[in-house]
């Protein structure tokens, strides 16, 4: 029994040790890569939400971001996790042995479907970013079309739908202490909502280090959600992940050698929402996602309002900006919203374990 105890436990720690190695020694090559071939855009400039030129962040960004920064960051997350999930997977095939069979996380009922999200939504992001730099956008937020990227995101979305309310035949939600609330064929939009409203979160990829922080605390909540429910797969999975992201924020802690880019973003918000849909702990992704939360409200608030009223809320949107508008130094903001992301994600993993 202890044996088995302390495999669980080496699954789950240890992988999240190993990736963390991966990523971090990965790092200096995929630099010199993104440096050599100059995967930046050299004009920063910003649009504000109801399209006309935003003079605060713009003059934010002037003061604090190198130009000669590449995008593509998120490169390191995903590639990491997908040659951790193979070497494992040809280790367990070519020895023998206990051990390496244990360490495979890849399996159909846990982790495929985060797996294939999380693929499809960085190449999708991959692309985006290519496209934006090699098109010298002179607005930050080039690349795909928002109409493209949004259908991408609702094609993952009904995709990842279908499988769960056919295939999984899931109808509704869990919430926590009340129960199961069903859905019926309506857990397909609201599925497909879903992962929209983590992709607009999307928005707070804004400052060195902020989104590798923030996600590494939402992904370790979900670890431990499908750690206490025995979906030690999908744990290590998500462990794998969060080591990879431990590694980028390394490297992303001002001045940021680079950043994570769309091809992080999409991909880790496509996996977070499969991810939540499969522990059974959506109904407490607002409370783990909280920041993200924010992010978009500030945004919806922002628009709305110099929409109806003609005059705006924040001094910036997305809300990280205001802060930063208001004399916060960016770092200051950062760690701010680490310690309210730590303090949100072991909140909303306590409320659904308990709630149980």
């Amino acid at each position: 029994m202890e044996d088995v105890i302390l495999l669980d436990v080496l699954k789950v720690f240890g992988l999240a040790i190993f990736s963390f190695f991966v990523a971090f020694l990965v790092t200096p090559l995929l630099t010199h890569y993104l440096y050599t071939y100059k995967m930046w855009r050299p004009n920063v400039a910003r649009k504000a939400t109801t399209g006309e030129h935003a003079s605060v962040i713009s003059g934010i960004l002037k003061k604090r971001t190198r130009v000669d920064t590449p995008r593509m960051g998120g490169i390191l997350i995903w590639g990491t996790t997908v040659f951790v999930a193979i070497f494992l997977w040809l280790l367990s095939q070519i020895y023998d042995n206990a051990l390496f069979s244990k360490l495979t996380f890849l399996s159909r009922n846990q982790t495929w479907l985060p797996f294939i999200a999380l693929i499809a939504g960085s190449l999708t992001g991959l692309l985006d970013d290519w496209m934006a730099v090699r098109g010298r956008d002179t607005y930050v937020g080039g690349g795909l079309d928002l109409k493209a990227r949004i259908g991408a995101v609702l094609v993952i979305g009904a995709v990842g739908a279908w499988w769960f309310y056919s295939q999984l035949e899931m109808r509704g939600i869990y919430i926590p202490f009340l129960g199961d609330l069903t859905l019926g064929i309506f857990f397909i939009p609201f599925f497909m909502f879903t992962m929209l409203a983590v992709f607009a979160g999307g928005v707070i990829d804004g400052l060195d280090g902020l989104a590798g922080g923030v996600f590494a605390s939402i992904i370790a909540a979900y670890a431990g959600i499908a750690f206490f429910q025995n979906q030690l797969d999908l744990a290590a999975f998500l462990s794998v992940i969060g080591g990879a992201l431990l590694a980028f924020l390394w490297y992303n802690i001002p001045p940021a050698r680079f950043y994570m880019g769309e091809t992080g973003m999409l991909g880790l918000t496509s996996m977070l929402t499969v991810v939540a849909f499969l522990t059974g702990a959506v109904a407490v992704l607002p409370i783990i996602a909280f920041p993200l939360v924010v992010e978009v409200a500030s945004n919806i608030i922002q628009l709305s309002s110099k929409y109806f009223r003609g005059k705006k809320v924040f001094l910036a949107a997305p809300i990280h900006h205001h802060f930063e508008a208001i004399g916060w130094p960016h770092y200051k903001v950062t760690m701010r919203f680490w310690i309210v992301s730590v303090v949100c994600a072991i909140m909303g993993m306590v409320i659904h374990i308990i709630g149980k």
